[in-house]
């Protein structure tokens, strides 16, 4: 009988540590990969420079905006502090703003046949004309900046979450009708849990967005933030440097695209 269990055990152990090192190559192949891509346009990138023999102030060699990355990395660092707040101030006021419209919105139809089409005609004018508008209204701090960078996250996460609330299962919404339950507990156990993969879809995409804004409202009016070394390089023609805050501008959006993708992974374990 013990032989029996010992044996019963290690067949139910064998499997588990199967799945366990089939669970790590696969993580280890989703970031080997994208290091491989990544290394391989490095090296196509320094040799189209030298082969066509393009000016640095062009477009600088792959070592020179490593070098500028070691050399002015206390002047990165300074200016992403800046876009880090007004990314991540703007991705928490735009989805929060979005959700809380999509709850209206799926509980009150009046109200989504009214405000709906008015959240499309906002999304479709550009970011670059309303930047100084809200830079007017709210002066040149990190408020402008916020704003702007909220509005570009709302509506891709504002689209994703009524159709999220609306995707529930309607035989488990009967269900919640024949117990009697409230709207607020429909809501609780059935519409908002398949909401979330809807929902963190369209973070994925606002965490990235959200930088963009920043950077677009730090174009218009500001002394400090990677949109304003952009621009400063730019005029300067210091390829280098400007590569560099580019580069810095996308470790950001990827770091808060990765957050995201942890957040997901730990809140709708079902999914898995």
């Amino acid at each position: 009988m013990p032989g029996g269990v010992d044996t019963a055990q290690s067949e139910l152990t064998i499997p588990a540590a199967a799945s366990r090192a089939g669970a790590g190559t696969v993580l280890v192949r989703r970031l080997l990969f994208p290091v491989i891509a990544i290394a391989a346009l490095v090296l196509l990138w320094d040799v189209v420079i030298r082969i066509f023999s393009v000016p640095p102030y062009v477009v600088p060699t792959p070592a020179s905006v490593g070098q500028a990355l070691v050399k002015e990395r206390a002047r990165l660092l300074d200016n992403s502090i800046p876009t880090i707040i007004e990314s991540l101030g703007g991705f928490a006021l735009g989805n929060l703003v979005a959700i809380a419209a999509a709850i209206a919105f799926v509980h009150n139809r009046t109200l989504e046949r009214v405000l709906y089409p008015v959240a499309v005609a906002v999304r479709t004018l550009p970011i670059v004309a309303i930047a100084p508008i809200f830079v007017l209204m709210l002066g040149n701090g990190y408020a402008p900046k916020i704003a702007i960078a909220a509005l570009i996250t709302f509506f891709p996460t504002l689209v994703n979450m009524v159709e999220g609330l609306e995707s529930a299962d309607p035989q488990a919404m009967e269900l919640m009708h024949v117990l009697s339950a409230s709207r607020t507990e429909a809501f609780r156990y059935v519409r908002w849990p398949s909401s979330l993969p809807y929902l963190f879809s369209a973070m994925r995409i606002a965490s990235t967005s959200s930088v963009l804004g920043a950077l677009v409202a730090e174009w218009i009016g500001t002394n400090r933030g990677l949109g304003y070394l952009i621009v400063l390089t730019t005029y300067d023609f210091r390829t280098a440097l400007l590569y560099a805050a580019m580069v810095m501008t996308s470790a950001i959006a990827l770091a808060f695209f990765f957050l995201v993708s942890i957040l997901e992974w730990v809140l709708v374990r079902w999914e898995r």
